[in-house]
């Protein structure tokens, strides 16, 4: 008779694979948390501080202490991507005279720990970076970096204080204490003055003002056609060149008979159009991404309720939809798109260049639907790192997922780096719990949250939204959407317009009558044709698009 076993009695199979299984876990936040926190095998530490002269009042923000082997520029403008080394940490209402301590467990890029830097002389540099407190309409209250029309870089923000750069040497091994004090203030950044051909324009939005609780500045630089002034009653067409934060002219334009754009903006034969840039940067990036989203607030509403009314007013545009047309590249690529897609009667075209992911199945090589992890794929028996960036000509890896997100998380925590992927997270994800907002993965580990992958996917996956309403805006978009993009991209955004082509290219009832363009070793700065011949492609779109009759080409 075989023996009854009581439900209460643990099956040793069960029980040995149980703690297997509680032993793998403890493992895994073990080597996390010596990867983060238990780094700090030296006794090397740096102390940095600030002034009263710089503020009487406690400040709150984020320090930074670079360090570089040569000194042709300053130490905070090496910062970058594939830039010096270089560690951050938060502060919250710090004192004059009081220390933030940069130490062997302090986060830093590309090297993660002070520890593990080689021996040597080099020159080191703070900078402390201002936050401003934000009490926004939802009800959270944030601590972000104001722009102050530099365009989200702390390394030149104005306002922000550094030290003078000293020339020192490191050994991790020995028990040291180095301190520098930042004294030195950024200045203001200077205000183009306005030109025969290039006007400016800054405004506050009441929209977004109100949203964050704080004034928030928006803007445009407006670059006039020749003839502009010599015939006062002439209305033109505008294009809209959407792009990261400058104030520069459209299109590179510059008052120089040798600049290449100059020559075909002021040709007598050339297309008339107003070009405009924007300026929106957010507390979260140098640009808004011109979309109303969760945590960046009214963008949307405030560019085309505010800002381009305002331009209309002041300059002889045509207030029609054919006669706006879009175009852009990367970030701007995105951005046109998306407004076209967004606002398929307020404008009347658009040329987007490698844009930024229209479709999240390749988010600078995540795959927020299926990857379980951003910083590795997953296999039957092994992982393998995932890749941000590649090198075009080669296809060779060029920055792993997991070091691009190091470099934001050692520029800023909860979302304030002011970078790619945090910035993708801040308009596309929804809120979290602290105001900031909810990461698609956690920096650290690089855990996927499916919960913010499926609202990015109901919000902002502009290829799922498409496919969804092609039946009310596709016949709002017919002949309107063309995307140009190298297929060696060097973020993977082709594979973004790929899912954008596959539904598109099968579209009927209405077929969708626009163009995709590729280029087969092309990478992300790929373009077949220059900004002069695009103004001809879109000259010879709107002469096609506009209204047989009653079209508006005179000022009243």
């Amino acid at each position: 008779m075989p023996k009854i076993r009581s439900n209460l009695t643990p099956n040793p199979h069960f029980m040995n694979h149980f703690h297997s299984k509680i032993a793998r876990r403890l493992l895994i936040v073990l080597a996390v948390l010596t990867s983060f926190a238990g780094f700090s095998q030296t006794k090397l530490k740096f102390e940095l501080s600030f002034p009263a002269a710089i503020s009487a009042t406690p400040l709150t923000g984020r320090m930074f202490l670079i360090i570089t082997r040569k000194d042709s520029t300053e130490p905070r403008q090496q910062v970058g991507r594939y830039g010096t080394q270089f560690w951050g940490a938060d502060f919250e209402k710090l004192a004059a005279g009081k220390a933030i301590t940069i130490d062997g467990s302090t986060l830093g890029y590309p090297i993660n720990a002070l520890k593990d830097v080689p021996k040597g002389e080099y020159f080191v540099q703070a900078v402390l970076n201002k936050y401003t407190e934000f009490k926004r309409s939802d009800g959270h209250t944030v601590w972000m970096h104001m722009d102050q029309w530099e365009g989200q870089q702390w390394t030149r923000s104005p306002g922000n204080v550094y030290s003078a750069v000293q020339k020192i040497t490191i050994d991790p091994a020995k028990s040291e204490t180095i301190k520098l004090e930042v004294t030195k203030v950024i200045p203001p950044i200077s205000v183009p003055a306005d030109t025969k051909w290039v006007k400016h324009i800054k405004i506050q939005s009441a929209k977004l003002t109100k949203f964050w609780g704080h004034p928030i500045f928006i803007g445009a630089t407006i670059l006039l056609p020749k003839g502009y002034d010599e015939e006062p009653t002439r209305l033109y067409p505008t294009v809209y060149q959407q792009g990261h934060f400058s104030t520069a002219p459209p299109f590179r334009f510059a008052e120089n008979p040798n600049n290449e754009f100059y020559k075909d903006w002021t040709a007598d034969n050339g297309p008339r159009f107003i070009a405009i840039t924007l300026q929106h940067p957010s507390p979260y990036f140098d640009d808004s991404y011109a979309v109303n989203s969760a945590n960046n607030g009214p963008f949307g509403d405030a560019i085309h309720e505010e800002l381009i009314p305002e331009i209309e007013t002041k300059f002889r545009c045509i207030r029609e939809g054919y006669a706006r047309l879009l175009t852009g590249g990367s970030t701007g690529g995105w951005e046109s798109f998306a407004l076209q897609v967004w606002y398929p009667e307020f404008y009347g075209g658009t040329w987007s260049f490698a844009p930024d992911p229209l479709d999240f199945w390749n988010v600078e090589g995540i795959d927020i639907y299926k990857d379980k992890n951003a910083f590795y794929k997953e296999y039957e028996w092994y992982k393998v790192p995932t890749t941000n960036t590649r090198i075009p000509a080669t296809g060779e890896p060029r920055l792993t997922s997991e070091q691009r997100n190091m470099m934001e998380l050692v520029n800023g925590t909860k979302g304030r780096s002011g970078g790619q992927l945090d910035v993708w997270s801040s308009v596309f994800g929804p809120v979290g719990a602290d105001g900031y907002f909810k990461p698609l993965f956690d920096k650290k580990t690089g855990v996927i949250d499916p919960s913010v992958a499926a609202y990015w996917k109901e919000h902002y996956d502009l290829r799922h939204y498409l496919e969804k309403n092609w039946a009310t805006v596709g016949p709002k978009l017919v002949g309107k959407l063309n995307i140009i993009v190298g297929r060696m991209d060097d973020f993977f955004l082709n594979f973004g317009v790929y899912k954008v082509d596959e539904f598109l290219s099968k579209t009927t009832n209405p077929a969708y009558g626009g163009s995709i363009t590729y280029g087969d070793r092309g990478g992300h700065s790929w373009r077949p044709y220059s900004n002069g011949e695009l103004l001809k492609i879109m000259d010879a779109h709107i002469k096609k698009m506009a209204p047989a009759k009653g079209a508006t080409t005179k000022a009243n």
